[in-house]
């Protein structure tokens, strides 16, 4: 990834990089990258939250949505170079990043290739549902099991069980819910297994901790993650780190928008002092 050189001109929207519209006038660029399964559909309905000051950039990854014809990444050291060099022209101006589970993950990783590569530093990086990249995995690694093994653990997440339900799939324990019953799963599950073995075949690689604060997002009742594994994030950045825990469960992000959405614009804009309580019950660190 060193040697990647990056294009001056436009990225071209609808491919890695969809906005609703350009806003000049914002004060800071959010790039918004989605759980297992989701793509940038899943931040459609942000936009009216967070605007003006705030313009979302809603990352799609091929093999899903507009690109479902595209081969679907299963790498994340593969997935990098080619959405490094799409966002690019993107970073001229004040900008965060937001994931969410697996794209809290990619989201990490982008922020640290920018550093690496000399190109702009993100002003914040927000991650919600992922215990700290450097903590060894309690699941079992599921890219590469039985449909119905996969299909049970999205439908632990919730998250990408919500987002099957919304094109028609049923998910673990539904009528339907294998390749068999339903053939909208043969094109979903090429899909989910590449997205899990992005999460779950990468390993971290030690590195200089970032410069930007890091604010840290979790649900109250995601079995997925604890509070002290949020809470080591800590260790990946130099600048302060915040920890804020919502009620539900995994998929709390998109659950409760009226909720969570204005704590992370507040974090964004600096509303508020980053360790200040907020309503939805938070603990600073």
């Amino acid at each position: 990834m060193d040697g990647l050189t990056y294009r001056s001109t436009t990225a071209r929207e609808g491919e890695w990089a969809v906005r609703r519209r350009p806003l000049p006038q914002a004060r800071m660029r959010l790039f918004c990258v989605a759980h297992a399964g989701g793509g940038a559909g899943a931040f459609r309905s942000w936009a009216p939250y967070l605007e003006p000051g705030i313009e979302v950039v809603a990352i799609r990854l091929p093999g899903r949505e507009t690109r479902f014809r595209e081969r679907p990444y299963d790498r994340l050291d593969d997935l990098l170079p080619p959405l490094l060099r799409s966002i690019a022209p993107l970073l001229d101006r004040p900008h965060a990043w937001f994931g969410h589970s697996m794209g809290a993950g990619i989201a990490f990783e982008v922020c640290r290739a920018q550093r690496r590569l000399g190109l702009p530093d993100p002003d914040r990086l927000l991650v919600a549902g992922l215990p700290a990249p450097h903590l060894p995995r309690r699941a079992t690694p599921v890219h590469d099991a039985p449909a119905a093994e996969l299909l049970a653990r999205i439908g632990q997440l919730h998250g990408t069980e919500d987002a099957g339900r919304e094109n028609g799939t049923p998910v673990s324990g539904e009528a339907g819910a294998t390749p068999a019953g339903n053939p909208m799963l043969n094109v979903m599950l090429p899909t989910l297994r590449a997205d899990f073995a992005v999460a779950e075949t990468h390993t971290h690689r030690p590195g200089p901790a970032l410069d930007c604060p890091l604010t840290v997002y979790g649900g109250r009742s995601d079995a997925s993650t604890t509070r002290e594994e949020l809470a080591a994030w800590s260790r990946h950045s130099d600048a302060d780190t915040t920890v804020r825990l919502f009620p539900g469960g995994h998929f709390f992000p998109h659950d409760d928008p009226d909720g969570f959405l204005p704590v992370l614009a507040d974090d964004l804009l600096g509303g508020r002092s980053h360790h200040e309580p907020v309503s939805s019950g938070a603990y600073g660190h």
